[in-house]
């Protein structure tokens, strides 16, 4: 203890706070001299021969000091100072400027300096409430018994005991039938502060060493006064130490319980959670209802995108994070000796990831379905554009066919004019046979369209029965037409017979009228026009075959651009894999150093992430370009998502796994070297370096380490590694099963002890009982959960807390 730190000389300036400390060190020195039948007046002379000093350092450590010189001299009063000083920096006091000489002179600030030192030493310093000593121990002390009571916040040694309540706090929290806590008023300090000082020194045995007007008109209370009574307290109120020590460990075991008892409630809320979502969005992965149209089919292709994007990524985290939550829990619960934390039905880690299996599932099958609809779409546009083409070049060309093969041109026509109407008919006929493989093309395509079930298969249908009606009608048509110019011919010819004559008389003028008659049949017949037609669409060809070409080339940089990217992503994704595993294996520097470096892993991973971004918008360009093949590449967009998910999830899980080696490192007292020792033994029956074996190497390993296993032995340990019956053994559970028998943890009998001393030995303990003796919310935790007690010296109200405490444990696996 550094001297120097508690006692500032300066302070001992302020006349105020040196009055506060002559009195308040003087009557502590007082009240142990007493029990050798003596007391000191005045504080600098009464101490300068040494005499008294010895003898309070001898009442106050219960040792003898060497035997003090009785001469009158200035040299013997300076040796017995001397040895008194000496015992205390033998009990590893320093004391700093504080000599022999000072004292035997009468220096008050040096003497007063030595003084706060012994109280230091032998009030406070010994002093340790949960885990802090000293100062702070007195403080936090002071807080926790103070804590119930209005109107008082304890977090000095000066201003907060200025009022008073904070002294009647302390006596009514041990000896509540000495003070009338409810009457006090905040704003009468001076009669708070003197009945605390009359009810300590009347009933407690402690002095008065402080003055209520003193303190009331200070405007900051010397520490050192107020500290030094307020220890007296303490050690006055030593006899309660046992209960204070049993609702610490209480305390400890509840708090330990609640926070297990929150991490249980969080895991099986977000459990809850996901396996809803999973529940939700599976049915819509496997709806397969087709649209009608591609614009629908891409718009469902862009939920899809919108799922995998915005809404799937936030799960696959809280699916990652749900195991850590389940893997700390379970580490936090063998490490203070809970029985392993069984979720509810339908809700274990394996229960999720055969939902999450169920879900990829759908959604593999749900993509390819998407792909394969807007393929069948795709092809259906096709055939329903051809359609509509060819129907619009049959109708073009039917139309007015029906007028013509009705009408009766032959019956007024020459025998010459039926031979040139016979001939325009031959040639109708050959190019209504030509036509007929048009007809059997769009019967075909719309045959085609029902199959492949078009949603404007009606229409098509339709449209198609009436080009075939129209074309029976035609041929029919054309069948009569060809008879009547037939029968008419015959007629003509006939008659022509008996013209002959005239007409070889009239030779040059029939001769000019044949001539004229068949020029005027070759006008008739016009081929020019179709002609003209089919030079029309070859350029509408060509242009169309560049609009395609230009189309495949664009798709084709698409392709290679998303495969130069993915051919990076890939490899890098897999290495860090690989990295991630050694690191978790290997044994390179303390674990906070691997944690470290996995830290930094994860941060190079997520900074990482624009890149897979870059690869989703590129994927979303050959989707949108209907392009369903790339030779460029080995990696799809599912391959590059289930990496990346893996990789996010590894990271996690690997980091989780450390901390909670780390956690069960400090809990169990393991050193590094030990913790090395486990890893390389671990690792060298890790064939496949997984961080995880089966039961027949963990069987190995154990031997290797020095059991000697038969079946039950090992079906034993088994229970306590793999809980779960998962045929697994990872390394944390190897490193808590390696220790978990060596370290000190809290029983449920060692709790059931407590509680009985905090209930007076009895075998029953009360809501008022626990409400004094523990923190609020964990007195209400235990009063909500405690049975009512049924043995035959209960009375109204009394809680079992021996089932209670058994409950808190469960069945241990040790």
């Amino acid at each position: 203890m550094a001297q120097e730190d508690d006692w500032d000389r300066d302070l001992l300036l302020d006349p105020a706070w040196e009055k506060q400390q002559r009195k308040t060190f003087t009557a502590w020195c007082n009240s142990h001299l007493r029990k050798a039948g003596t007391q000191i007046e005045n504080i600098d002379e009464d101490f300068r021969d040494g005499l008294k000093l010895m003898l309070l350092l001898e009442v106050i450590s219960g040792e003898r000091l060497p035997k003090p010189e009785r001469g009158k001299m200035r040299v013997h009063k300076i040796n017995n100072v001397n040895k008194a000083l000496d015992f205390i920096a033998s009990k590893g006091v320093k004391l700093v400027s504080i000599g022999a000489e000072e004292i035997v002179d009468g220096n008050a600030k040096m003497t007063l300096g030595m003084i706060w030192t012994i109280i230091l030493r032998f009030a406070i310093q010994d002093i340790s409430v949960e885990e802090t000593s000293a100062k702070e121990g007195l403080l936090l002390w002071c807080q926790r018994k103070t804590a119930p009571y209005k109107n008082v916040n304890v977090q000095n040694f000066h201003i907060s005991w200025k009022d008073g309540l904070a002294f009647n706090a302390l006596i009514h929290r041990h000896r509540p039938e000495l003070i009338e806590y409810d009457k006090l008023r905040k704003d009468d300090p001076v009669t708070n502060l003197n009945n605390a000082f009359e009810v300590a020194e009347k009933y407690l045995d402690i002095p008065k060493m402080l003055d209520a007007e003193d303190i009331v008109n200070t405007a900051r209370p010397d520490e050192k006064a107020i500290m030094t009574y307020v220890s007296s307290f303490y050690h006055a109120f030593s006899g309660a130490q046992k209960a204070e020590t049993a609702a610490n460990r209480i305390c400890k075991v509840l708090a330990v319980n609640q926070e297990n008892e929150h991490l249980m409630e969080d895991y099986e809320k977000l459990a809850s959670d996901l396996l809803e979502w999973i529940k939700r969005t599976i049915p819509w992965l496997e709806d397969r209802s087709p649209q009608k149209t591609i614009q629908e089919m891409q718009q469902k292709l862009e939920d899809f995108r919108d799922y995998r994007r915005v809404h799937k990524p936030p799960k696959v985290q809280e699916k990652c994070q749900l195991e850590i939550n389940f893997n700390t829990l379970q580490t936090k619960l063998r490490l203070s000796n809970r029985p392993a934390f069984m979720p509810s039905e339908g809700k274990m880690v394996s229960d999720i990831n055969n939902g999450w299996q169920h879900l990829e599932q759908a959604e593999k099958g749900y993509e390819e379905w998407l792909l394969n609809e807007i393929r069948r779409l795709e092809r259906l546009d096709h055939l329903a554009e051809k359609f509509r083409q060819k129907a619009s070049i049959h109708e073009a060309w039917t139309e007015g066919k029906e007028a013509m093969l009705k009408q009766k041109d032959y019956e007024t026509a020459t025998l010459s004019d039926i031979k040139a109407l016979i001939r325009k008919h031959e040639a109708f006929e050959s190019d209504l046979a030509a036509h007929q493989d048009r007809v059997e093309q769009i019967a075909a395509i719309a045959q085609e369209l029902n199959e492949l079930d078009y949603y404007d298969s009606p229409s098509v249908n339709a449209r198609c029965q009436k080009i075939c009606d129209q074309w029976d009608v035609l041929g029919s048509l054309t069948h009569s037409r060809r008879e009547a110019l037939e029968k008419t011919e015959k007629q003509l010819e006939t008659i022509d017979e008996l013209h002959l004559e005239y007409a070889k008389r009239a030779a040059p003028f029939n001769n000019w009228m044949e001539s004229a008659m068949e020029d005027l049949q070759d006008m008739f017949i016009v081929h020019t026009i179709e002609e003209i037609q089919v030079q029309q669409l070859v350029p509408k060809r060509d242009h169309a075959l560049l609009d395609e070409q230009s189309k495949q080339q664009s798709n084709e940089h698409l392709r290679r651009q998303f495969a130069s990217q993915a051919n990076i992503v890939g490899p890098w994704i897999q290495t860090k894999m690989e990295e991630i595993g050694r690191i978790s294996i290997e044994m390179n520097g303390t674990l906070e150093d691997q944690l470290n470096h996995l830290k930094q892993y994860e941060q190079s991973i997520v900074d990482y992430k624009p890149n897979i971004d870059l690869l989703e918008q590129q994927h979303q360009l050959i989707q949108e370009a209907l392009i369903f093949d790339n030779k460029h590449t080995n990696y799809t967009m599912e391959h590059i998502r289930v990496g990346w998910e893996q990789l996010l999830t590894t990271i996690a899980r690997t980091i989780n796994e450390v901390e909670n080696q780390i956690l069960t490192r400090d809990a169990k007292g393991i050193s590094q070297e030990q913790m090395q020792e486990f890893r390389a033994s671990f690792n060298h029956f890790d064939k496949k370096r997984t961080g995880s074996m089966d039961t027949d190497d963990f069987r190995a390993l154990l031997i290797s380490t020095g059991y000697s296993l038969g079946d039950a032995e090992f079906n034993r340990i088994m229970s306590v590694v793999d809980p779960n019956n998962s045929g697994i053994v990872t390394f944390q559970a190897f490193i808590d099963f390696m220790s978990r028998e060596t370290t000190d943890t809290d029983t449920a009998d060692q709790v059931i002890a407590s509680f009985k001393v905090l209930a007076g030995d009895k075998n029953y303990i009360t809501a008022e009982e626990l409400r004094r003796e523990l923190p609020p919310d964990q007195a209400e935790y235990c009063i909500a959960r405690m049975a009512p007690y049924q043995g035959p010296d209960a009375v109204p109200g009394a809680l079992d807390y021996k089932s209670f405490s058994t409950a808190l444990y469960g069945e241990s696996d040790l």
